[in-house]
């Protein structure tokens, strides 16, 4: 059986971003500390394909992440090409730092790597705090 995902160690809040729904900080968080974990169920590359959803976080062991629902508030976090987080993947969890300090009130984002922003991003435009 599955270990249960690991709670976020901060308040953190859902609410409009330039980019749709964004996660945003209801406290300050340090610079280097981990704020949430990016969960879901655990799918294999040929399920990864019949998915095609946004909210799919590739490992690098053929395996992806499926954080869709609702229940994984870290799904709401979005690109920024200046972000003020990154992710970090141990076996096949997927764990969400602070690598600067974040003021309550900021929203948090990672960058999502080259590969998901030429395919999802790229042809609409970013529309992160750093490019809109």
């Amino acid at each position: 059986m599955a270990r249960p995902h690991r709670p976020p160690q901060f308040k953190l809040r859902t609410r409009k971003s330039a980019a749709g729904i964004g996660l945003y900080a209801e406290e300050a968080i340090p610079k280097n500390r981990f704020v949430i974990e990016y969960w879901g169920k655990l799918v294999s590359d040929a399920r990864a394909e019949k998915i095609l959803g946004k909210y799919l976080f590739d490992l690098e062991n053929g395996k992806h992440i499926a954080g869709g629902t609702r229940k994984n508030i870290a799904r709401y976090i979005n690109h920024s090409c200046r972000p003020n987080c990154e992710s970090r993947t141990v076996g096949n969890r997927v764990y969400i730092f602070s690598i600067k300090k974040i003021k309550a009130g900021d929203e948090l984002t990672y960058d999502y790597g080259e590969e998901y922003f030429d395919g999802f991003i790229k042809e609409v435009g970013c529309r992160c705090v750093k490019c809109a």
